[in-house]
């Protein structure tokens, strides 16, 4: 009688077809495509590996996942380190993920490039947010190590330059654990004291590595609220951060970035100096422009004494007209009484003589009435015509404290400093009198 073949339960078999994979293949590598790639609250991180052929399950735990300086995606090709397994409940095999790089390029900088689209689609680094630096700084801050040659170098350049401006170091790490927060924080204290008008955040050159902490995300952000414009100046010219984008400008290195925020003091005050000139020039071709006018406008004013004398001439002439006019209806009124009168002793007194007399005394009264409305009215016109006169006349102009000068002999109106010497004899016609001086000096 044959022995019969040990009968496994389910359970029993994928049991020790766990044990089997898990003794032969402890430690392995493998290369492959991810996909279908899920994260749930939990932290794991459950994908396929998947080449032409064939695929399989894998599993990152929440302490491997964590540890990844870059984000895993669909599509993206890696190296996995782990061991072989299975999952029981399915039945299925997997790999459980001890270590994962991609494949082809290096673990930082894909990380780099991912941040970067992350923050860029945020608009973080939009030209349009970026602020001007300031012509003329106070202080400039430079966020750097406090034993490193990037403060030696700002300073000096700045020196150089521009002695007047300040430097104010805050000094932080800038490289290793903890230093992205410090550069952070730094920013944020320059924010909060708002005692500088520009900052500097930089380093040395170094390796990816080394230049790290200006990539990472807590550095960036803090660069981008900054209400400080912000100058990036990390590593050399080769060396691109993610700082550099998110910073108002990027220098290639620190020395740089000092002579991008320090004026040459020497070519300001020559411009200073070129400008007073200029401007100098400007306010004496005004004044000559000015007084010219001045000159033109009193050449060409009448002689107030002959205005005044016309219009005296035309009052008294309007007197004559008046003094005419009144005569002129007396000799008409005149013989109305006298006819009234001889009618009267033709027909007797009575009712004639009454009404005779009624309208003598209204001619005389509507005569009355009539003189003081023809002066009122003369008045008028010869008061309109003197304040006219007043408004034109350069007296009203010499009243406001103005004066003409004259040369004395020659009555010349003096109207430019240089048509006269020292010792000439001027006179001066004020609102009020005149004053004769003597020219000791000219400017």
């Amino acid at each position: 009688m044959s022995s019969l073949p040990p009968v496994y339960t389910v359970t029993q078999l994928t049991t020790a077809v766990r044990a089997t994979l898990e003794r032969a293949f402890p430690d392995v590598w493998v290369e492959g495509e991810i996909s279908n790639l899920r994260t749930p609250a939990s932290g794991h991180v459950y994908f396929s590996l998947k080449d032409q052929d064939a695929q399989m399950r894998a599993v990152a735990f929440r302490r491997v996942a964590a540890s990844l300086p870059f984000q895993l995606e669909d599509g993206l090709m890696v190296l996995v380190k782990g061991h072989v397994s299975v999952y029981e409940p399915r039945g299925e095999y997997q790999i459980l993920v001890e270590y994962l790089e991609p494949k082809g390029i290096g673990a930082l900088q894909i990380a780099f490039e991912q941040l970067k689209k992350k923050l860029d689609q945020e608009g973080l680094f939009d030209p349009a947010r970026k602020r001007p630096l300031p012509f003329f700084p106070g202080r400039v801050g430079v966020i750097t190590s406090g034993t490193g040659a990037v403060l030696h170098d700002v300073v000096t350049v700045v020196r150089r330059r521009c002695p007047v401006i300040g430097v104010h170091l805050f000094p932080v790490a800038v490289q290793g654990p903890g230093a992205a927060r410090q550069i952070a924080e730094a920013i944020r204290l320059a924010n909060r004291r708002r005692n500088v008008d520009v900052l500097i955040v930089g380093r040395g050159g170094g390796s990816l590595e080394d230049l790290w902490s200006f990539n990472e995300e807590v550095v960036v952000r803090a660069i981008a609220d900054s209400r400080i414009p912000i100058i990036s100046a990390v590593g050399h010219a080769v060396d691109v951060t993610l700082a550099d984008f998110a910073a108002d400008a990027r220098a290639p290195t620190p020395s740089a970035a000092a002579e991008l925020i320090s004026p040459m003091l020497v070519d300001l005050i020559e411009g200073i100096r070129e400008k007073n000139v200029r401007l100098f020039q400007a306010l004496r071709s005004t004044l000559r422009v000015h007084r010219n006018r001045v000159e033109v406008s009193t050449r060409t004013l009448p002689d107030p004494l002959q205005i005044i004398q016309r219009e005296v001439q035309r009052v008294d002439g309007l007197g004559f007209r008046l003094t005419r006019g009144i005569r002129a209806v007396l000799a008409v009124t005149r013989p109305k009484p006298i006819a009234l009168s001889t009618a009267l002793l033709r027909v007797g007194p009575g009712q004639a003589w009454q009404r005779a007399s009624t309208l003598l005394q209204q001619l005389f009264r509507r005569l009355h009435r009539a003189m003081p409305w023809v002066l009122t009215e003369r008045r008028h016109r010869l008061r309109t015509v003197t304040s006219t006169l007043h408004t034109l006349s350069p007296l009203a102009i010499l009243s406001r404290g103005y004066s003409i000068i004259q040369t004395s002999p020659g009555d010349r109106i003096v109207t430019d400093a240089q048509s006269v010497q020292v010792g000439d004899r001027l006179r001066a016609r004020l609102a009020e009198g005149r004053l004769f001086c003597l020219v000791e000096k000219i400017e």
